[in-house]
């Protein structure tokens, strides 16, 4: 049953992180919520198998269950709502502006790339480089 939940999480990973390459908003919102609950779902796989409730007089000390991996859990949870639902109004903003929900590049990052990209085709001058 392990194996099974472990396969799960990592299944989860890779299409969040794969999703969250993408250059739709739409993808990057989904992908970070898929990301959240494979998170959530190894954080309640570490907390080992279900035990007594800790509230109880009953049972030895090693048959308590961990209340720390739920806790963990919840605290994920409402981060992962948090940072979805900005992404979702940063999402809805882009949409009012450009009618579009695919990420553009930065002008500046476009402008260094290609600047790299001369630099390295051509032979290294110190004297050149100070000009530019």
């Amino acid at each position: 049953m392990i194996l099974v939940l472990v396969l799960t999480v990592g299944v989860l990973y890779g299409c969040g992180a794969y999703l969250l390459m993408q250059r739709n908003l739409s993808r990057i919102v989904i992908g970070l919520a898929v990301l959240g609950h494979g998170a959530n779902l190894l954080l309640l796989m570490a907390g080992g198998r279900a035990g007594e409730a800790p509230i109880t007089d009953q049972g030895s000390a090693g048959s308590y269950a961990d209340p720390l991996p739920q806790a963990l859990a919840l605290t994920a949870i409402v981060i992962t709502f948090g940072v979805s639902a900005f992404l979702l109004t940063l999402a809805y903003r882009s949409w009012l502006l450009t009618r579009s929900d695919e990420v553009e590049d930065d002008v500046e990052d476009r402008r260094i790339a290609t600047l790299t990209a001369r630099r390295a085709g051509q032979s290294i001058d110190p004297e050149r480089q100070d000009r530019e």
